[in-house]
């Protein structure tokens, strides 16, 4: 087994490949065979062998002549297989879209990752059509979590691969999308770093949708200064715009209100005891009852999902027509209750919804963000859920409920490993922020990750 590359963070794969110790194809090299030895065939739904070596070997050819992109050139990376990439077929996850015609040109943000050096080495599963946090796929195989030592345990989803793929040590950084929590939940269930950008930081030319009034993407990676760096040249920067602060500079508020309902122990424990640490090294926190959390459960029981709403537009033709009966049972009959959500449905869900974001904003005082659980519960076994649909749907909702919140408010948000709860399953902890505070959900992140 390669020891020499596998489980590293971007920071310290680029000393090396900036100083020489280790070339780009090398590197390259080595990733494809650590991929092939873990033997998980259920992390990518297909390695970009090819594409790999021809960038490792312009980044090799750079960096010898002196002429590095920066701290990216010659990383390697993985893509959520939602994003498109030149020449190849993006099946979100789904057997029905795989003899559709290959991607013409890449997504924008690939091409961004590209142009800073960065080696795309494939395309990881993830749930069919990215509409389930478990990250369970029928087509492609459900990705074991790499952190259980018990059973197969769900990788979380819907970027499953991605999740794996960097707690695994194969890659240190895969891109994800969140709708509903599908970077933060993987990145919960196995340990790594998960951060979701505001809606609209990173342009979407190229992503398949699920629900474009609440999609966004992010990487899930090793450490949040590697997410820093990822999330600069995502946006075509040449350097971050994140601030280094001290924890005694930030201000935390903690909803009381949904995030703890039905905790498992050992997640609240775990999460009071990073309060504890925090608020002794100087941060200030704050409690407080958010209402607007519970009314908006009431109106996804009254009116719908917003998400099920627009996932049904989409995929209309798909659901009503043969292609339904090659999807996934589960995701099928989620995606067909959009079809009761009328129109005076949506604009009503719609308007709420910018009522209660301004709600939340007047009730949030000035420089503060939120601080809570990323998940009530670690990542539950696979097995149980497969055969009964009603421990499935349950499961699924429980899993989605803390992340969707951010998804319905448009927060941002950086999901950070916090110990571990039932069976040393790990424990994320959440911070939060309103929409476009990135930086400082990055800053505070980063802060935070080097007391814990």
């Amino acid at each position: 087994m390669s020891t020499e590359i596998r489980g590293r963070s971007i920071a310290s794969l680029a000393v090396l490949l900036q100083s020489g110790a280790l070339d780009a194809v090398q590197l390259a090299e080595e990733t494809f065979a650590v991929i092939r030895e873990h033997g998980d065939s259920a992390i990518f739904t297909r390695l970009t062998e090819e594409r790999a070596m021809r960038e490792a070997q312009a980044a090799s050819q750079r960096l010898k002549a002196g002429r590095s992109r920066g701290l990216l050139d010659g990383i390697p990376i993985g893509w959520k297989d939602l994003f498109d990439m030149e020449g190849e077929v993006t099946t979100a996850g789904s057997v029905v879209l795989a003899t559709e015609q290959p991607a013409p040109r890449d997504a924008n943000v690939v091409a961004a990752l590209a142009a800073a050096g960065m080696v795309s080495v494939g395309r990881l599963n993830m749930s069919e059509f990215a509409f389930s946090g478990l990250g369970i796929n029928p087509h492609y195989g459900t990705p074991k979590n790499p952190v259980s030592t018990d059973t197969h345990r769900v990788p979380g989803g819907s970027s499953s691969g991605s999740g794996v793929a960097v707690a695994a040590g194969l890659l240190p950084v895969a891109i994800g999308t969140d709708t509903g929590g599908s970077i933060r939940i993987p990145a919960a269930f196995n340990g790594v770093v998960g951060y979701k950008a505001s809606r609209g930081r990173y342009k979407m030319d190229g992503v398949f949708p699920l629900a474009t009034s609440l999609d966004s993407l992010g990487p899930l990676c090793r450490t949040v200064q590697d997410a820093i760096w990822v999330d600069a040249a995502m946006r075509g920067l040449t350097m971050p715009s994140v601030e280094t602060v001290g924890l005694q500079d930030l201000r935390f508020v903690i909803p009381e209100t949904v995030f703890f309902d039905d905790a498992e122990p050992e997640v609240v424990a775990a999460f009071e005891a990073a309060v504890t640490l925090l608020s002794k090294a100087g941060a200030s926190i704050r409690r407080q009852a958010f209402p607007q959390f519970t009314a908006l459960f009431r109106l996804m029981a009254e009116r719908g999902a917003l998400v099920t709403a627009e996932a049904y537009a989409f995929h209309e033709g798909r659901l009503k027509g043969e292609a339904a009966a090659r999807m996934d049972h589960r995701v099928v009959a989620r995606a067909r209750l959009g079809e009761k959500i009328s129109m005076p449905d949506y604009v009503a869900i719609c308007a709420a919804r910018r009522r209660m974001i301004g709600e939340v904003e007047q009730a949030i005082q000035p420089g503060e963000l939120l601080l809570s659980p990323t998940l009530p519960h670690v990542a539950p076994p696979v097995a149980p859920l497969l055969g009964d649909d009603e421990a499935f749907v349950a499961t699924n909702a429980k899993t989605l409920r803390n992340t969707l919140i951010g998804n319905f408010f448009d927060w941002c948000g950086v999901s950070l490993p916090n110990g571990t709860g039932t069976a040393d399953m790990p424990v994320g902890i959440l911070i939060s922020g309103l929409r476009h505070q990135d930086e400082a959900v990055l800053s505070a992140a980063l802060a935070i990750e080097s007391r814990l």
